[in-house]
């Protein structure tokens, strides 16, 4: 078996990701597009954060057991 590709929309805030960094909120949960739900580490997306926060479409690869492999921003 390889690994799965998850495609995610995300609109986090910097308020919101602002919690990640105070050390309150450590994972992210949401929908993909295909209707699982996915959670990861906060921690993943750090590359990607703006003054604005995270908005965009993300591809997340995970391997066999579900561990995070990669993340890329698609839009």
């Amino acid at each position: 078996m390889s690994n799965q590709t998850l495609i995610v929309d995300l609109q986090i805030s910097a308020d919101d990701y602002l919690l990640h960094y105070q050390g309150h909120v450590k994972q992210v949960s949401c929908v993909s597009r295909d209707g699982r739900r996915v959670q990861f580490p906060t921690k993943i997306l750090q590359p990607f954060v703006t003054r604005s926060g995270i908005h965009g479409v993300f591809a997340i690869e995970f391997d066999r057991e579900n561990r995070f492999v990669s993340i890329k921003r698609l839009a």
